[in-house]
């Protein structure tokens, strides 16, 4: 049995949205094919997702100076503690789904949060003499968005993505895009079918 994790990057539904309807399509496929895999979705318009702000700053350098925990503020404790647990919860899966829409040639700034909590130095990754080196081994990731043009993996968005989980040891990262509906709305219904038929198919097999 696998464990999954889904990150729900967009705050509408699959009824609303293009990337949430291809990972519905996607789950209801992946789930039918593998039953007993445990499968956890974390919705980050939904849940708390620290930023990286002055809390979580200060307190990282207290505790750093030796520190205990609670002696910290209760928002430091607050923010840092999620923090961790984030990162924890990115550790203990085997398989990963990062499904957004690319807004202004980027991905939502929650997902900027998010990816800020499984890129941490010393447990995701360590630097070296020869540089930083990937800490996390054994996992898998897909990565679904929805594009109004045509990029082809050569936008920002998709390209962090998939250079962050490379760069802490994610080597396999399948990528499916919806793409070109704004620019070609004729050809919506076409586009938008051929992205589901490939979410269903990346269901039986990811």
């Amino acid at each position: 049995m696998s464990k999954l994790l889904v990150i729900k990057a967009h705050p509408l539904s699959a009824e609303e949205s293009r990337s949430m309807k291809a990972l519905d399509t996607f789950l209801t496929s992946y789930k039918e094919t593998n039953p007993s895999d445990e499968v956890v979705v974390l919705d980050l318009y939904n849940e708390f997702i620290p930023e990286i702000d002055k809390d979580i700053l200060t307190g990282w350098t207290a505790l750093r100076s030796g520190a205990a925990f609670d002696t910290l503020t209760a928002d430091q404790q607050k923010k840092i503690a999620r923090f961790n647990e984030l990162t924890e919860q990115f550790l203990a899966t085997d398989k990963v789904v990062v499904a957004n829409a690319m807004w202004n040639l980027n991905v939502p700034t929650r997902l900027k949060a998010w990816f800020d909590t499984i890129n941490v130095a010393g447990k995701t990754f360590r630097y070296t003499e020869e540089g930083p080196k990937p800490l996390v081994e054994g996992k898998k990731a897909l990565h679904i968005q929805s594009n109004g043009g045509f990029y082809e993996a050569q936008d920002a968005s998709s390209q962090y993505v998939k250079g962050i989980l490379n760069f802490i040891g994610v080597d396999q990262v399948d990528q499916l895009f919806i793409e070109g509906i704004d620019h070609f709305p004729d050809r919506a219904e076409e586009l938008l079918a051929t992205a589901m038929t490939s979410a269903t198919e990346l269901g039986k097999t990811f």
